[in-house]
């Protein structure tokens, strides 16, 4: 029993003393090796507890685990500490004080989502709320409630994109007001929806099959054209500039009445200014009231007793007009070159 202890005692000392000679992870690796391995000095020593006698096992294999754990941690720590040398010089003569320089540049925001936020922000800073609406609809949603005849252009398979269990993808955010109204159980009913819209156009400078809208809807009582008319010069005055002329011409959509294009004159240097039809808008028809009033059990919604005002614009083009962009195929293919820009 002596003489195996002693053999371990020996062991331990002449490996310890060692660990601090190691200077690489090769070292490391061939000190693990002649000591730990499946032919290292300890694993041979190992061996001899088959001469242990029985009386003798229990303390000579607690003392072999011992050494075989002095060992061991005494490994991982020299391992530690030439790893802790290796990153302070490798730090060395840096000053670790400084301010990081970043690698990548800072991003910003899409010019679309700048334009959306801009003009979420003014509409609900006028008391407008937000509204959403799923983009797969009815053909009651998105044409008849909005009294769009059933033979108008609008309607057709070379403009709309049809399912085949008869739903659409909506052709405009307006579908959001009709189920805004559905919904509404009190006046007065004032909510913007921006979001996607899809038409079979042709795709081109100025055209997608999917943009980007925002329409806006108030109903109460006594909702006055001129109620349209300050809400709309306030919010382009606020886009553009507050010298921003603003005009509405007389126009034609199903479900307003009267009707009205708008058009903005922006200050130009050096050349002539130019009006630039920007969005469409009028008076809720008296019909679209009588459309959804036929879902509801009330009388909320009585055309004789509410009126209402109801406008929508592409904040794609919004983006193209506030920006000088000429296609607007440049909003959709992610080159940084042009990104970087805003």
């Amino acid at each position: 029993m002596e003489t195996m202890l002693d053999q371990l005692a020996h062991l331990e000392t002449e490996a310890l003393a060692a660990l601090p000679t190691l200077a690489d992870e090769s070292a490391l690796e061939s000190f693990r090796v002649a000591y730990l391995g499946k032919k290292g000095k300890l694993t041979a020593l190992s061996a001899g507890m088959r001469d242990v006698a029985p009386a003798d096992k229990a303390a000579v294999g607690a003392r072999l685990n011992e050494v075989r754990s002095a060992i061991t941690d005494g490994l991982s720590s020299r391992k530690d500490a030439l790893e802790s040398a290796r990153d302070a010089a490798a730090v060395a003569g840096i000053d670790v004080t400084l301010p990081g320089r970043p690698s990548l540049g800072t991003g910003t925001l899409h010019p679309l989502t700048q334009i959306r936020d801009l003009a979420i922000r003014t509409l609900r800073g006028m008391g407008f709320a937000l509204a959403e609406g799923p983009e797969i609809e009815t053909e009651w949603h998105c044409f008849d409630a909005l009294n769009t005849p059933a033979d108008h252009p609008a309607r057709n398979e070379s403009d709309t994109f049809y399912l085949h269990d008869g739903r659409l993808l909506r052709t405009h955010t307006s579908t959001v007001q009709i189920r805004t109204m559905e919904a509404a159980s009190e006046l007065p009913i004032r909510i913007i929806a921006p979001g996607a819209a899809y038409r079979r156009d042709e795709i081109d400078a100025t055209h997608l099959s999917v943009f980007n809208q925002l329409e806006g809807l108030c109903v109460d009582r006594d909702v006055s054209l001129a109620d349209l008319k300050g809400t709309l010069v306030l919010f382009f005055r606020e886009i553009f500039g507050s010298k921003t002329a603003v005009r509405f011409r007389p126009h034609f959509f199903p479900f307003t009445e009267p009707s009205f294009e708008i058009d903005i004159q922006l200050e130009a240097k050096g050349r002539e200014a130019k009006w630039i039809e920007i969005a469409g808008c009028g008076m809720v028809d008296p019909a679209v009231f009588t459309a959804v009033s036929s879902t509801r059990k009330d009388d909320l919604l009585d055309p004789a007793a509410v009126s209402g005002f109801a406008f929508g614009l592409g904040l794609d083009r919004l983006a193209m007009i506030l920006h000088g962009i000429t296609d607007i195929r440049h909003l959709i293919e992610n080159d940084l070159r042009f990104l970087r820009q805003f």
